[in-house]
């Protein structure tokens, strides 16, 4: 059977199960990645399994997130990572170092190798031809333990590329041209694998561009070939021994089909606050901007920098645009440096950060009140950017620079200047020194963990009878962002699960909280619209909930990773077999599953009875045996532990 290369990266780590969609399948991880807004959840999971070494070929733990040490809780969470890295063999990645995903891209991508990451943009490996997704950080860690990643077998969603990228476009309006046609859920359920002609003039790390986003369209994954284009990014990183050839098999199909002209494309942007408001840059051109930001995982690489600092060079920007550059790793500044790029971005008026994500997660580089940002970042959800009311859209390098420079919403085709070329160059100066190498020598370790590092919480089983009030409705498509925020005022609690659950769905109800705890935080359910838990994934989503009472979630429609984060810890995750009755259900009604252990291990059906409305609905449950026993047991954290 001739086979795409999602089909052969998932073929050769096949433990479990058939390749069949739909069908659960278990597959081998031979790498991880973690961050730190999330890797101190990771890392406090895997000392509970108290196993003394990561199981993985290799496993790499970033400091890019939580950068800000305006006191002592990220800078202590800093020296915990530090020494759980020590401790349990990973690969640290000192603060400053840069962001996850190129900085792996760059030091650690194998092509046909998979990687699990607690980032959801994890996924951006898959430029290389490798399998990489992103999870939650207990499926992470379960990996580091050397246990299968379990998921659902996804389609496989072909996308033909043809003709090149005419001057002003750039990978970023492919992935921008991607959401404009299916929006945030067209790949719900999928791996999309790129293929084509147009592959040809398409670098690796326009690759990664267009990679990362695909997390934007609720894909599972995204997939390139291994082919020459990433053999020389890997020679030019000293790394071209790892290349290995991965080409689809000549007859290969897919279960759905996709072609991009890119010869057809045009400067796009979305436009707040979804990655989906995808429209023409021409049709928004016009409207003032505050500020213009370059940088994130989403853009990262030494062209995405390099065009701006040509398209600057002896100009100055706006006098009221503020001109962000976020160097994504130490390794691109000193290249920068190095081809004189730095210099000129500087000279024009440019705003220098440190090598990390920043403002992308809202650590800082806030918009004013009302003003537009104009932004290379991959999500633009309301209030991400650190400004509760902002105006962020989302479009390539050239748009934010024109834009900058002009102070409006500018097409970079209407600049009377020459479209600057970027030439990729055989050989960059490489930087290692930041990275910290894991020892294979045992040693007295012992976990350096400051007072704001409280340990997990316990999570206890689900009761023969669950009963409680709806401490939340919402709508569609609601983030991981507005169920637990980001940013410098929340993100310093990741690992002290109480005080961060103090902030749970702050951005939709400030009530929930106090609700919660006047309701001794009993058991509640929340009723949420399509495509719930969109985004990050950040699985303080789920655990600040949990933590509060939640036991039941019944939606419409569940994002890939929070649903399973759900089920990690002991909420069932439930979906309307009528969608109207999320009409029929209010917030304070008090809803009932009787023998809800019985309910869910006999039937995927069960009914849900509104107390208060003196009504039923029926629901539906798609989770695995597994997946039950899990729920049933109140997380996989105490299925691990009575295993052992």
């Amino acid at each position: 059977m001739a086979l795409n290369i999602a089909q052969q990266l998932i073929k050769t780590h096949l433990v479990s199960g058939n390749m069949e969609p739909g069908r659960e399948v278990g597959l081998k991880i031979d790498q991880t990645l973690t961050q730190d807004a999330t890797g101190t959840m990771v890392m406090l999971e895997f000392e509970a399994m108290n196993i003394s070494k990561v199981k993985t070929e290799l496993s790499a733990q970033y400091v890019d997130h939580n950068l800000l040490q305006t006191d002592f809780k990220n800078a202590d969470d800093h020296l915990f990572l530090r020494s759980a890295c020590k401790k349990f063999g990973l690969w640290y990645s000192r603060p400053g170092n840069g962001v996850s995903h190129p900085v792996h891209m760059e030091r650690f991508g194998i092509p046909g190798k998979t990687l699990l990451g607690s980032d959801s943009h994890t996924c951006a490996a898959g430029s290389l031809g490798m399998l990489a997704m992103g999870a939650g950080g207990l499926e992470v860690a379960m990996a580091l333990a050397g246990e299968a990643l379990h998921m659902v077998m996804p389609k496989i969603w072909g996308v033909k590329l043809i003709g090149t990228l005419p001057d002003w476009v750039s990978a970023k309006d492919v992935i921008l041209e991607m959401l404009r046609r299916r929006g945030v859920r067209g790949g719900i359920g999928k791996i999309i694998e790129y293929y084509g002609p147009g592959l040809d003039a398409l670098s690796a790390m326009d690759r990664h561009v267009i990679a990362n986003m695909g997390a934007e369209l609720g894909a599972t994954t995204s997939v390139f070939p291994s082919d020459q284009t990433v053999r020389k990014f890997l020679k030019s990183q000293g790394r071209e021994a790892d290349w290995t050839e991965i080409l689809a098999d000549e007859s290969a199909g897919y279960d759905e089909h996709e072609e991009i002209n890119l010869s057809e494309l045009v400067p796009l942007i979305a436009c707040p606050s979804s990655p989906g408001n995808v429209v023409p840059v021409s049709e928004v051109a016009g409207k003032e901007i505050y500020q213009a930001y370059l940088g994130s995982s989403a853009n990262p690489g030494l062209r995405d920098f390099a065009v701006p600092a040509m398209m600057v060079d002896g100009k100055q920007v706006a006098d009221h645009v503020s001109f962000d550059v976020n160097p994504t790793s130490r390794q691109i500044v000193e290249n920068l440096i190095d081809l004189g790029y730095l210099e000129k971005l500087i000279q024009s008026g440019a705003r220098l950060h440190q090598a990390g994500c920043g403002g992308c997660i809202g650590m800082g580089q806030a918009p004013a009140t009302g003003r537009i940002s104009l932004r290379t970042v991959p999500r633009n959800f309301p209030g991400r950017s650190g400004t509760i009311e902002d105006q962020v859209y989302l479009c390539s390098p050239e748009t934010a620079t024109a834009s900058a420079l002009i102070g409006i919403i500018t097409d970079p085709r209407s600049l009377e200047m020459d479209y600057p070329r970027f030439v990729e160059s055989e050989k960059y100066r490489i930087n290692t020194a930041m990275l910290v190498a894991p020892t294979n020598r045992e040693e007295n370790v012992q976990l350096e963990k400051g007072p704001n590092i409280k340990p997990l919480p316990k999570f206890n089983p689900m009761p023969d009878t669950l009963s409680g009030p709806v401490l939340i409705k919402v709508g569609d498509n609601i983030s991981t962002d507005e169920v637990m925020p980001a940013g410098a005022r929340v993100l310093p609690f990741r690992s002290n699960i109480p005080e961060i659950s103090k902030f749970t769905f702050s951005r939709i109800d400030e009530t929930y909280y106090d609700r919660a705890t006047e309701n001794q935080r009993q058991d509640s359910f929340a009723i949420c619209g399509s495509n719930y838990g969109q985004g990050s994934s950040r699985e303080h989503a789920v655990i600040g909930p949990r933590y509060l009472g939640l036991r039941a979630v019944i939606a419409k429609t569940f994002a890939r990773i929070h649903w399973q984060n759900l089920i990690n810890f002991g909420v069932l995750p439930l979906t309307f077999q009528d969608p109207d009755d999320w009409n029929r259900i209010e917030q304070d009604d008090i809803l009932e599953i009787t023998q809800v252990r019985r309910a869910i291990q006999k039937e995927k059906r069960i009914t849900i009875i509104n107390r208060t409305k003196d009504e039923s609905y029926v629901v539906e449950h798609t989770m695995s045996a597994r997946q039950i026993e899990m729920v049933l047991e109140g997380s996989l954290i105490n299925v691990v532990q009575q295993n052992r």
